[in-house]
């Protein structure tokens, strides 16, 4: 840097403007184009079609009742399963918090194509065990994932672990001596946990809940993937639908905003209920909570957690293997019907795969260069009250988390299919909603991190000439480095899984890997799936390990 001259404060101004066009244009164009006909003027139109046409409200309504089951399902999995491993001596406990978490690894659309292997009505490998064991007809089916209830499942599967992770965490910091204190009253242990245990964490459980409507009212892959082929549509594949020709985007704004607005409703109303206070304790430090022994209950209570894993995990990942390495993907995998024709056919015979994987890897690190350096940028305006405005800022940060994947591209093809900026068709308006969409977790992971440098090091910095970015640079970024490599390891496998603002900003020259994995649908390469899908499961399996490794290492803390 040139001595003498500042750039900080342009920088920092350039950072805020890069991050409102990043937000505020999208959003922008999606509340225009709804309100506009196709003529060009000011109409309502849109929304009186939203809400009286059946081909619009009958998805919504489907919407409503899917995002209310998978709430109340995964609130009635997670719930108990969160108490068994937080608060009793069931065996194997770390060893099923950790499965839980392992099932995030995997993308609900992938999820949805390995049920679909175990339970087609016809080909499903589930369905063909149940007539080899029952001796029933090949037209008889015992389950049928093409279905409203099938739809529902898979997305619980895929959807509880949110609910599991806050309640588990909630239960672990909740004060053991107010369990010990009703015990020493004579309240028998399951008096205790209804009348202590379950009332301190329902705020945390009503977050579940909201957190699981959440995810099923915004989802994409899944419903894409199971409702259509039904026959009904959700929001979001309705959404999509619009985006087939001949093309009705203001339909599609149109259908765009309810999402939105519920969106940001359910997260206030998320907010509200994580800052509940559940309870108070007054003296300082209390004491872990004392693990409540199930007795001859243990081993029943870990076939039950093993039977829940087996539903996102163990029964999924087996269909992908055998369809994977199977000649038939519809056949059970055995010695004489073991290949590697798939894995050939997919990297060296199918013609898209090497340009998918090439734009993945693109956009995956830039998208996550470009986030994490953004997000440190604005979590040092922030932390640092740096300029006038750092609030307004850290909202903007945080914005993107109430705008659904399929609403941004919305927004983001209004936004860039039009001068001065038409983008679509590039790689690049790709990468602004990648971004867009990871900025708030990276953000938020390096906002915490900022609490571990103490100011008085930049500011002595300061005192001897630095600039703001000078000081950054030097100083901060290195005693960050650890978080800073961890969020765009986080970034990186979050592009990667990427379907929803994708499927509608892709082109025949953009395609992604999630978007291929999609696509291939249509062409029934089950076996072309299977690998894509284990390969995509792999990658993000070991950056999110490597992720984890460096958060494990000891970070330097200022005196």
């Amino acid at each position: 840097m040139t001595r003498g001259i500042d750039l900080s404060r342009p920088v920092l101004v350039a950072v805020a403007a890069l991050l409102a066009v990043m937000i505020v244009l999208p959003v922008g164009w999606l509340l225009v184009v709804s309100l506009t006909s196709k003529e060009g003027g000011f109409t309502l139109a849109n929304f009186a079609t939203l809400f009286t046409d059946p081909t619009f409200v009958d998805p919504l309504v489907t919407t409503l009742i899917i995002s209310c089951s998978v709430s109340a399902i995964c609130c009635l999995v997670a719930a108990p399963l969160g108490w068994l491993v937080a608060r009793t001596d069931m065996p194997l406990a770390r060893t099923i918090r950790t499965l839980v978490m392992a099932s995030l690894v995997t993308p609900p659309f992938v999820g949805a194509i390995a049920w679909e292997m175990l339970a087609a009505p016809n080909s499903g490998l589930l369905n063909q065990l149940w007539r080899l064991l029952s001796g029933m007809p090949p037209d008889e089916a015992l389950f049928d994932i093409y279905s409203l209830g099938g739809l529902i499942f898979v997305i619980s599967c895929y959807t509880f672990p949110y609910v599991f992770i806050l309640v588990a965490n909630a239960l672990d910091r909740m004060p053991g001596e107010l369990e010990d204190a009703s015990s020493m009253l004579g309240a028998k242990t399951w008096q205790t946990a209804r009348l202590i245990t379950v009332p301190l964490a329902l705020p945390t459980l009503l977050a579940g809940a909201l957190v699981a409507f959440l995810q099923a009212l915004n989802l994409f892959g899944s419903p894409a993937i199971l409702a259509i082929p039904a026959g009904f549509h959700t929001l979001t594949t309705r959404i999509w639908s619009l985006f087939q020709f001949p093309p009705k985007p203001e339909l599609a704004a149109a259908a765009s905003v309810p999402l939105l607005v519920l969106t940001v409703l359910l997260l206030r109303a998320q907010a509200m209920a994580l800052g509940r206070r559940g309870y108070a304790v007054l003296g300082g430090k209390y004491g872990a909570p004392r693990p409540i022994r199930l007795g001859w209950l243990r081993v029943p209570a870990v076939i039950l957690a093993l039977f829940v894993l087996a539903m996102p995990l163990f029964l999924p990942y087996a269909a992908l293997f055998n369809s994977a390495f199977s000649r038939v993907a519809s056949r059970i995998v055995g010695p004489d019907t073991i290949t590697l024709h798939n894995v050939k056919f997919t990297f060296l015979e199918l013609s898209s795969t090497m340009p998918a994987l090439k734009n993945t890897f693109l956009l995956a690190t830039a998208s996550a260069t470009l986030g994490a350096l953004l997000a440190l940028m604005i979590a040092y305006i922030v932390a640092r009250k740096a300029m006038r405005g750092y609030r307004v800022l850290g909202f903007l940060a945080t914005a993107p988390l109430a705008i659904p994947g399929i609403v941004l591209g919305v927004g983001l093809f209004l936004a860039y299919t039009r001068p001065p900026l038409a983008l679509y068709g590039t790689l690049w308006i790709l990468l602004i909603a990648f971004v867009t969409i990871e900025l708030p977790a990276a953000y938020q992971q390096l906002g915490s991190a900022f609490h571990a440098v103490h100011p008085e090091l930049e500011e002595a910095g300061r005192m001897l000439g630095a600039t703001r970015l000078r000081t950054l640079a030097d100083i901060t970024a290195p005693l960050l480095r650890s978080a800073v490599i961890a969020t765009w390891c986080f970034i990186f496998v979050a592009t990667i899984r990427e379907l929803s603002a994708a499927v509608i900003l892709f082109t025949s020259e953009t395609k992604v890997l999630s978007v291929l994995i999609f696509d291939l649908k249509e062409s029934g390469d089950v076996g072309a799936i299977a690998v894509l899908s284990l390969t995509m499961v792999a990658i993000t399996t070991i950056v999110i390990a490597a992720a984890n490794r460096l958060h494990a290492r000891p970070q330097a803390r200022p005196a």
